[in-house]
């Protein structure tokens, strides 16, 4: 099979349903939460050109009641990572799912602020999500959730502990709110200010998400968002360690504290409100991921596309500039899969051969019709190449793999003689009594099996309708009061059947399948077995793969499987206790079975064993071929069997949700942001973000110094206007942002190409 690879890896980005997955910029509230007065006013006016009088009623106050200094845990709907997640999160954003979708909008940033200031932060929220790493907060060294807890009143009078708390107006607070619980986090000045978002990213760390049921569907146009499916997200900006270790995620309160989000911290740090927190581990980042390793197994230097030739299982072997007709046959059948080996032959001459095992790099070369229907030695399987004096051991050794496995089954042999004892009866009885010979009459497997007085007794009953088995009960009493016996007639004499006649019964139609029916007790066992064979089930590894040069590490190979190898094996199988003719001609009841694999993929990489849940789809076509056969050797290598010769070839890596971040080769994939298929992938090197080559190249928008803290929209290289450049737009809003920072699943694909 040839094949080659398309340019990857892309996002695994095409589910079997549509999902309605939309993205919002924010919900602002049409009356933030907080205190107000209604005022109410009346003039009355005076008719006879007096002077107006005005009645002015007492203002009733009036509170819009939000969550401020607590969340209800039941209304969180999902974390990223999931609390106690063990797993490699360097490259992923953390992110929060709240069911209250305007939840993060429901307040102004800067509590008391006029009319104006609200209106130019209209956008931004209250609330952000920080990461914190071991030995960073002093109060929560291990990074595993502590917090200081006690009430709003401790807080705000510094009775929780060191570290500014919020600046809150006491015109704000309602008076019930001073006894509410409340937990907190201490933050110091140094570590605040190099994680604290500006207020202009805070509004790209927020958006509202859509999310529809697996079933649903976009119609034309664009329709209200679903208010039963409506969710506030809000994502850190900052990644894990590559280093690993423990991390702790605080959704924290940072009203009040507006004006150190743009100055220096107070120098005794933060006391900020956690309104939840979670806590996991990430392992070390080795620098290579799902994505490096598919794009190392498709390309030579992670841009270059293998050759279709690499990627063919067969050795790799120089030729030289100008081969001879000799080197030339060598290099012909090594391209094919095979190997060159020393072999001893059995008058004790030393050559050499041809050795390769089912799988071959090309279509296997059509053999000869033979002489019979079956393999019966390893020496009838040898090809010579007379014109050079060399062997090709291919198809000699699969008959004594075949035989071999046979012979080290007990339970395969005693089933193996069994059916064939079972098939012999039958067979006999068939061709010593005409009236089962088939013909007119059905013949079917009880009358091969059963007793012949049962069978004779079952006759009597059906000839006539029951008429002889009526006369003969009426005719038994007199006749055995006169004495009479039924003796043997001369004139239905059946002749003596021959073993010719025997093995010709074989050869008619029908014959085959009421044989295997009357013994398919035994012949059952059997024909499984040697489906597992076909599959290529009990072969060792060395069989499959006779060089470990053909399949290097951090590789992967395409094979087709030669028919006549695998049937090679078979009759080695079964020519374990032959007997005589009959058995051989046994043998062919079993030489047909379940369906051949037709093409095979081998893999040997750390995808293996690191990523078990790769999902691996094969297609023909369009539509897609499910294997035979998926196994494992060893730790690192995977082998799987397809009935048919597959045209495309996919490993995606395993969903893990919708989640924020980059992919593990240092860049974004760019997503529409207009048109009929916004949040599609951009397909090729257009869709790649930031342009150019090197892992690192992502690292240019991350702030200075070693915290790994996203520059969304602050000095220097930033995020957003990066990325509004590449989509050509003025500025993106935060759900394209969002769309953006998509962390979606990658694909590798390589493709038949002829």
């Amino acid at each position: 099979m040839t094949t080659a690879p398309e340019s990857g890896p892309q996002p695994f980005t095409a589910p079997t349903a549509r999902h309605r997955t939309r993205f919002f910029d924010h919900r602002i509230p049409s009356l933030y939460a907080g205190r107000y007065e209604i005022g109410n006013r009346q003039v009355l006016k005076d008719v006879d050109e007096g002077a107006d009088r005005e009645i002015v009623a007492t203002p009733q106050p009036f509170d819009v009641i939000e969550p401020r200094f607590s969340i209800d845990p039941g209304g969180i709907n999902a974390r990223f990572p999931v609390p106690d997640a063990v797993g490699t999160y360097s490259e992923i954003l953390p992110h929060i799912n709240l069911d209250a979708p305007g939840l993060p909008w429901n307040r102004p940033l800067v509590p008391g602020a006029s009319e104006e200031e609200r209106e130019a932060q209209r956008a931004v929220p209250w609330m952000a999500l920080l990461l914190f790493r071991e030995n960073e907060l002093p109060e929560d060294p291990d990074a595993v959730g502590l917090v200081k807890a006690g009430t709003v009143r401790g807080l705000l009078t510094r009775g929780l502990g060191a570290g500014e708390p919020p600046d809150l107006p006491e015109l704000s607070m309602r008076p019930e709110e001073y006894d509410e619980h409340c937990a907190t986090v201490l933050v110091p000045a140094d570590l605040f200010d190099k994680v604290k978002p500006l207020p202009v990213e805070m509004g790209y760390l927020a958006h509202v998400r859509e999310g529809g049921p697996p079933d649903a569907t976009l119609s034309d146009g664009d329709p209200e968002p679903d208010e039963g499916q409506l969710n506030g997200v809000v994502v850190a900006n900052r990644f894990p360690a590559a280093a690993g270790g423990r991390h702790v995620v605080h959704l924290v309160s940072l009203e009040g504290f507006d004006r150190y989000l743009t100055e220096p911290a107070p120098s005794q740090g933060v006391r900020l409100v956690s309104l939840t927190s979670w806590a996991f581990t990430t392992n070390a980042d080795s620098g290579i991921g799902f994505g490096d390793l598919a794009q190392q197994l498709a390309t030579t230097d992670g841009e270059t596309p293998r050759s279709a030739d690499g990627l063919r299982l067969r050795l790799p072997v120089s030729a030289p500039t100008n081969p001879d007709a000799e080197e030339r046959e060598a290099l012909d059948r090594m391209e094919g899969g095979a190997v060159a080996l020393p072999q001893r032959l059995e008058t004790g001459e030393r050559t050499a051969a041809f050795h390769r095992g089912p799988l071959t790099a090309r279509p296997a070369r059509a053999l000869p019709a033979p002489a019979a229907p079956r393999l019966k030695s390893p020496g009838e399987a040898l090809i010579y190449l007379e014109k050079y004096g060399v062997f090709d051991t291919s198809y000699g050794a699969a008959f004594t793999a075949g035989r071999t496995l046979a012979l080290s089954d007990a339970e395969f042999r005693t089933a193996l003689l069994e059916f064939r004892s079972t098939a012999r009866s039958a067979v006999r009885r068939l061709a010593s009594h005409p009236q089962l010979q088939l013909g007119t009459r059905a013949v079917t497997a009880r009358q091969l099996t059963a007793p012949l007085s049962f069978e004779a007794f079952d006759r009597m009953l059906l000839d006539g309708d029951g008429d002889r088995f009526t006369r003969a009960v009426a005719q038994a009493g007199p006749q055995l009061r006169a004495g009479l016996r039924r003796s043997a007639t001369t004139t239905g004499a059946r002749r003596a059947r021959t073993a010719a006649d025997v093995r010709s019964l074989l050869s008619q139609s029908g014959v085959a399948s009421i044989i295997t029916q009357a013994a398919e007790g035994e012949f059952r066992p059997v024909a499984d077995w040697l489906d597992r064979l076909r599959r290529l089930e009990m072969l060792g590894f060395e069989h499959l793969v006779p060089n470990s040069r053909m399949l290097p590490p951090e590789s992967i190979r395409f094979a087709y499987v030669d028919a006549g190898w695998v049937r090679a094996a078979v009759d080695g199988a079964l020519s374990v206790g032959v007997g005589h003719a009959l058995d051989a001609d046994l043998n062919d009841l079993a030489t047909t079975g379940g369906p051949l694999p037709a093409c095979a993929v081998l893999l040997r990489s750390d995808l293996v064993p690191h990523w078990p849940q790769t999902i691996i789809t094969a297609y023909a076509g369009p539509s897609v071929v499910e294997p035979l056969r998926s196994a494992l050797f060893g730790t690192d290598v995977r082998l799987m069997l397809y009935p048919r010769v597959i045209d495309r070839f996919e490993l995606a890596e395993p969903p893990r949700g919708l989640c924020f971040g980059i992919g593990n080769v240092g860049t974004i994939q760019l997503r529409e942001i207009s048109g009929d298929h916004i949040g599609y992938p951009i397909e090729g090197i257009e869709g790649e973000f930031p342009p150019g080559k090197g892992d690192g190249r992502f690292r240019r928008f991350l702030r200075p110094g070693d915290a790994d803290v996203l520059n969304v929209y602050g000095t220097g290289d930033a995020l957003v206007p990066a990325l509004s450049q590449a989509h050509g737009v003025e500025r993106l809003s935060s759900a394209q942002f969002a769309l953006q920072m998509i962390n979606a699943p990658q694909a590798q694909t390589f493709s038949y190409r002829p």
